[in-house]
C-alpha cells in the first residue's frame, strides 16, 4: 500500500512537471513561433488541393507557352468544353479533391487577346495561329495570376510548393513514426532484459549507428525501389537509432525504482510493465529526440529527390524542384530554386527550434 501511495505522489508530482514545462515553453518566443509556423506548413498540407491555385492532380497542369514567368505575372485563359457531356459530368467527392485534386473538366489555352462576334469566339494564342470556336463551347475566359509565377514547364510554382509541403511533413511524420515504434521497442527491451538481449540489440544499434545515414538510406531505397512510399520506409529504418539509445538509458535509471519493483513482486506481465509504468516517464526525452528527427528526416527526403532516387515525377517535391531549376540560379529566375530551398530551411529551422524549446522546457534542473 504504501508503495502505491508513492506512486500516485510520483504521478501528481509529474502532472505538476507537465503544467510547469507547459508554462516555459511558453515562455520562450522561439519556441511559440516554430510551433506556429509548423500548424502553418501541417494547415497548408492538410487542406492542399482544396486552397491551391492549381487543384488538378499533383498540380502538374503545364502550359508550356508561359514557362519561367515571372512572380505576379498574369495571362488570360480560354477554357473550352472538349466535349459538352463531360461538364456535366459529376464531380469527384469533398475527400477525394482534398487527397488527390480534380482534373479541369475542360481544356485551357493561354490567348494573347480575344473577340466575340455574334456566335463565334475569335482568339489569338500565344503561337500566333489565329482560333474560331462557337460559343457553346466556351466555358469561361478567365485571367490567371501567377503569384510565385511558373517554371520551365509553365506549371505553377505555389501550388508545387504547397503540395510538396504535404510530401515534406508525410515523410517525417511517416518515418518518425517508423522511428518511433522500433527506437522505443528495441530500446525498452534492451534495458529492461539485460543480459544477452541487451548485448545483441546494442550490437544491432553500433552497426546500424557506424554506417552513415545518407548511405544507409541510398541503400535501403534501391533494395525497395523508386517510390512515394518507398522513401518513408527507408528514412524511417535509419532514424531509430538516436531514439533506441535515449529510450535505454532512461529505462536503466528507472527500472531501479521501487514502484518498478512493486509491479514485478504483483506478477504484472513485462509488457505491462514496460508500457504502462516506464514508458510514460521516458516520454520527455523521447518527444525532443523524435522532434530532431523530424527535421532530419525532411532533409534526407530533399536529398533524396535532388539526387532523383526519392519521390518521383509528377509528385512534386521541395527536392525535385530544387534540382530541376538548378540551371536558372545563374540566370533572372534564380527564385526557381531559392523558393523551394527557403521552404526547407524555414521548416527545418522550426522543427531545431522547437526541439531546443521542448528540451529547455523540459529539463527539470532549470
Amino acid at each position: 500500500m504504501s508503495l502505491l501511495k508513492k506512486h500516485s505522489s510520483a504521478d501528481l508530482a509529474g502532472r505538476s512537471l507537465d503544467r510547469q514545462a507547459w508554462r516555459r515553453f511558453r515562455r520562450n518566443p522561439l519556441s511559440v513561433a516554430s510551433l506556429v509556423v509548423i500548424g502553418l506548413f501541417a494547415l497548408v498540407a492538410l487542406l492542399g488541393y482544396l486552397i491551391t491555385p492549381d487543384s488538378t492532380p499533383h498540380c502538374n497542369q503545364q502550359y508550356l507557352e508561359l514557362a519561367t514567368l515571372p512572380p505576379g505575372s498574369r495571362a488570360t485563359m480560354l477554357c473550352l468544353h472538349d466535349d459538352l457531356p463531360a461538364a456535366t459530368a459529376p464531380r469527384p467527392s469533398l475527400l477525394r479533391r482534398l487527397a488527390q485534386g480534380e482534373p479541369l473538366p475542360y481544356s485551357v489555352t493561354p490567348i494573347i487577346e480575344y473577340s466575340i462576334a455574334r456566335d463565334t469566339l475569335h482568339a489569338t494564342p500565344y503561337n500566333g495561329d489565329p482560333i474560331a470556336v462557337p460559343r457553346s463551347r466556351v466555358a469561361k475566359v478567365e485571367q490567371r495570376t501567377f503569384l510565385l509565377g511558373t517554371d520551365a514547364y509553365g506549371r505553377d510554382v505555389l501550388s508545387m510548393l504547397m503540395i510538396g509541403s504535404r510530401v515534406s511533413l508525410s515523410v517525417g511524420f511517416i518515418a518518425v513514426a517508423i522511428a518511433l515504434l522500433l527506437g522505443i521497442t528495441l530500446g525498452a527491451l534492451a534495458a529492461y532484459h539485460g543480459g544477452w538481449v541487451d548485448n545483441l540489440i546494442l550490437w544491432l544499434i553500433n552497426v546500424v549507428w557506424s554506417i552513415p545515414t545518407v548511405l544507409l538510406v541510398i541503400a535501403i531505397t534501391f533494395a525497395l525501389g523508386k517510390g512515394f512510399w518507398q522513401i518513408f520506409v527507408a528514412v524511417g529504418l535509419t532514424m531509430w537509432v538516436d531514439i533506441a539509445r535515449v529510450v535505454r538509458g532512461e529505462v536503466l535509471s528507472i527500472k531501479q525504482k521501487e514502484y518498478v519493483e512493486a509491479t514485478r513482486a504483483l506478477g504484472y506481465s513485462t509488457f505491462r510493465t514496460i508500457f504502462r509504468h516506464i514508458l510514460p516517464n521516458c516520454l520527455g526525452a523521447v518527444v525532443v529526440v523524435a522532434a530532431s528527427n523530424f527535421a532530419s528526416a525532411i532533409l534526407l527526403e530533399a536529398g533524396l529527390s535532388f539526387l532523383g532516387i526519392g519521390v518521383q515525377p509528377p509528385v512534386p517535391s521541395w527536392g525535385m524542384m530544387v534540382k530541376e531549376n538548378t540551371g536558372y540560379i545563374l540566370l533572372d529566375s534564380a527564385y526557381l530554386a531559392l523558393l523551394p530551398g527557403l521552404a526547407i530551411m524555414i521548416i527545418v529551422l522550426a522543427f531545431m527550434l522547437l526541439a531546443g524549446g521542448l528540451r529547455d522546457a523540459l529539463d527539470t534542473r532549470r
